[in-house]
């Protein structure tokens, strides 16, 4: 590839974001409802965390159905955000993305959340590559 795109060209833009003091509930009800897998996580409007419908499974394996109720995004998100600046060179996050087992990173502008770019924008953007390199 002569020119590596940076992530702002293949993300997706305006990721969705819940309050980390939301009940999963509300968390898991955004995702049905926009048809995503990844939530970036704030508080006070600040990145402070990334949810996805993973761990929402994980949190939810036990009997009581209620737990979406009661439990809160902070008790079952990931604190440990990978985000990126808009301009960061594709493959740079692919690979932080593989060593990390990682499905999301967060897009962000001077700290403001832009985008999400997700396991299923990579796969895309590969396809892409490919039909142009053919």
């Amino acid at each position: 590839m002569e020119h590596i795109p940076p992530i702002r060209s293949v993300m997706t833009p305006f990721a969705l974001t819940v309050d980390i003091n939301e009940p999963v509930r509300v968390a898991e009800d955004m995702m049905i409802d926009h048809e995503v897998r990844h939530l970036a996580v704030t508080d006070a409007g600040q990145l402070v965390g990334a949810l996805s419908d993973r761990d929402i499974a994980f949190m939810s394996n036990g009997p009581e159905e209620d737990l979406r109720d009661r439990m809160r995004v902070r008790d079952v998100c990931s604190l440990d955000v990978y985000s990126v600046d808009r301009d960061e060179p594709l493959d740079h996050v692919l690979t932080q993305m593989a060593e990390r087992h990682i499905g999301s990173t967060i897009v962000v502008e001077s700290g403001k959340i832009i985008g999400v770019f997700t396991a299923t924008d990579a796969c895309r953007s590969f396809a892409e590559f490919l039909r142009g390199s053919s």
